[in-house]
């Protein structure tokens, strides 16, 4: 019998086996990125944000998840306004860590 839905695909992450390698070298080189609160300033101001989904706090959760693929790929949306560090109560430089992160996983 058909009810019209079916079992999603298990969506949980093994934190365990995420390999966290690049995420602690952009630590390394931003240390800023254990300041961010998530506070959603930064996905609340973004110009880019209304159009391609882009938020700086999903790409760093993304990116502790060990999810590196979809972080990139909503980086690529970002047009680096600087309008993110204008408006973070923490005072992370934004822009320098989004260019951080894409130089750290471009290495690959």
């Amino acid at each position: 019998m058909d009810f019209g839905f079916g079992i999603a695909p298990s969506s949980a992450i093994n934190l365990d086996r995420t390999d966290l390698e690049k995420f602690e070298k952009v630590h390394d080189m931003e240390p800023d990125i254990y300041k961010c609160m998530a506070c959603g300033s930064c996905s609340a101001t973004c110009p880019a944000g209304r159009f391609t989904g882009m938020s700086l706090r999903k790409v760093i959760l993304d990116l502790q998840r060990g999810k590196e693929a979809e972080a990139i790929s909503m980086l690529k949306g970002c047009m680096l306004c600087g309008k993110c560090s204008m408006v973070c109560p923490r005072g992370i430089n934004t822009r320098h860590l989004i260019l951080s992160i894409c130089r750290t996983y471009k290495e690959e």
